[in-house]
């Protein structure tokens, strides 16, 4: 697997950008395969940031229903990623 196919997505949430602002940390969706050391090397390689912690949480699709047709959404995957004092990864500058 390759290391820029591991981070899929920054979640930009409330909750994601008062854990950004009081510890220093970013929330991302990645892989559902991906562990904390390939996380931790793919933040690293992508951002230029020295990566201190990663938490990863394994959160379950939900169940849909259109109409008489039931369904189920994709398993997914969250990481947070605590950086080191000083290091930042803006997703939106110039606002």
């Amino acid at each position: 697997m390759n290391l820029d196919q591991v981070v899929m997505a920054p979640l930009i949430t409330e909750k994601g950008t008062f854990v950004g602002e009081k510890t220093n940390q970013v929330v991302f969706r990645v892989r559902p395969d991906a562990s904390k050391d390939l996380i931790r090397d793919a933040v690293e390689q992508l951002f230029k940031v020295t990566v201190l912690k990663v938490r990863t949480i394994k959160l379950m699709g939900k169940h849909r229903r259109r109409g008489a047709i039931k369904g189920r959404r994709s398993d997914w995957k969250k990481a947070y990623v605590t950086l080191k004092e000083g290091d930042r990864i803006e997703f939106f500058e110039g606002v």
